[in-house]
């Protein structure tokens, strides 16, 4: 089993949206049983007193909008030291991501940790937070999970 674990700054928007979208191309594929898939966030801005935010709707609306199943209980939660040995690929959406990724994780992680888009366009998954352009970013994330996808 592959065990995939998806990370931005906050585990509520680009993380999860990768998450659920993996989760859906893999089912589509018929290759469930061949994937443990999650998502968390590389700081606790969106946890309080141990308990994670919900998706932020306008991520909800989007995989809404493309028909992508969700589960509304994901909470928003924080990637620990422990995570390094639980998973196989740590997959960030952004530059910075991986920064914290490597001082979360540690030196053990260094070879299981990756950027999404360097499995097809390259670069950064585009950041709704500032300009509510949840579409932008979910292209960017299904175009990234349909690429890691076929990798493995």
């Amino acid at each position: 089993m592959i065990r995939i674990c998806f990370v931005c700054h906050g585990n509520i928007c680009r993380s999860p949206m990768a998450e659920f979208i993996m989760k859906s191309l893999v089912s589509e594929a018929g290759r469930d049983g061949e994937f443990f898939i999650e998502s968390k966030a590389t700081h606790t801005d969106e946890i309080w007193n141990g308990i994670g935010s919900h998706i932020y709707p306008p991520a909800q609306e989007e995989m809404k909008r493309n028909g992508i199943p969700f589960d509304k209980s994901k909470r928003a939660v924080l990637l620990e030291k422990s995570d390094a040995n639980k998973y196989d690929l740590f997959i960030g959406m952004d530059s910075e991501n991986i920064r914290f990724m490597h001082r979360i994780l540690g030196s053990k992680a260094d070879t299981k940790i990756r950027k999404l888009l360097d499995y097809s366009s390259g670069g950064d998954v585009y950041d709704p937070w500032y300009s509510n352009n949840f579409a932008l970013a979910y292209s960017n994330i299904y175009e990234g999970c349909e690429a890691l996808l076929k990798t493995l």
